[in-house]
């Protein structure tokens, strides 16, 4: 399919997807967010790529929301944007395949919420994060739900009242990003962790990240059991069985779920 916002590449067991507006420092138009979330969708239906690197074209990873189409617009119009955007990180939560977020120059607003979405992310040292809402008087109110679901409270408000940039470093202080690299090793350090995830069974990452999404918001006891009754089902699985005899002959697994 040819996408007019978006490119995507595909290296092994790893997709690449590019947003790909560098003109525009890569705005999360309705348009882009709609080909991410159609994208991903069945990306996660085909099953043929184990993990997806999202990157940014250009000097930057994004901007954010594209300005232009809120300005002026009703109410409804808007809604229609943040519902495509929607859209999207559910696709990102949704399928079985790890995202992982490669950040490079900044990452504001809706690009700081596509970062904190994703289920990792590494950045290059020079990395800037932000969500600048309050500064223009349209607070990031969007970007404030996956920001403080990956940073403590006080230091989420903090970056929305004040709308200030973090450092990558911050950034990886406070648990936004998993890793911090030179910009030079930004590519190899992401790939790295990409090709070692996507050298494990689909299935049992896909369950994986399901549950745990699923228990993060558990009680504790209740998280417990759920987590239980899961590893009790996924160990009648086949790549299960295949991973736990291969460690106990100590040899390589053969997934089923190549």
């Amino acid at each position: 399919m040819k996408y007019q916002n978006i490119l995507f590449t595909v290296d092994g067991k790893v997709g690449h997807l590019t947003l790909n507006r560098p003109e525009k420092r890569n705005p999360m138009s309705r348009e882009m967010l709609e080909e991410i979330s159609g994208l991903l969708n069945e990306v996660g239906r085909e099953k043929s790529v184990h993990v997806v690197v999202v990157k940014g074209a250009g000097k930057v990873f994004s901007a954010g929301h594209d300005l232009r189409e809120v300005a002026g617009g009703s109410p409804r119009e808007v809604l229609e944007i943040f519902r495509a955007c929607y859209d999207t990180m559910k696709a990102i939560r949704d399928i079985p395949q790890p995202v992982i977020a490669q950040v490079h120059g900044v990452a504001t607003a809706g690009g700081c919420q596509l970062v904190a979405a994703c289920d990792l992310a590494v950045a290059s040292e020079d990395a800037l994060f932000a969500t600048p809402g309050a500064r223009i008087g349209f607070f990031c109110t969007t970007p404030s739900v996956f920001l403080s679901r990956n940073i403590g409270r006080k230091k989420a408000m903090e970056m929305l009242l004040t709308a200030d940039f973090i450092t990558a470093r911050e950034a990886l202080l406070h648990g936004l990003v998993n890793k911090v690299v030179p910009a030079e090793e930004l590519e190899s350090a992401t790939l790295e962790l990409a090709n070692k995830i996507a050298g494990y069974s689909l299935s049992t990452i896909g369950t994986g990240k399901r549950a745990f999404y699923q228990q993060i918001n558990m009680e504790d006891f209740m998280a417990f059991n759920y987590a239980a009754e899961v590893m009790a089902l996924s160990s009648t699985t086949d790549d299960a069985r295949e991973g736990i005899n291969a460690f106990l002959e100590k040899r390589e697994p053969r997934w089923t779920n190549k």
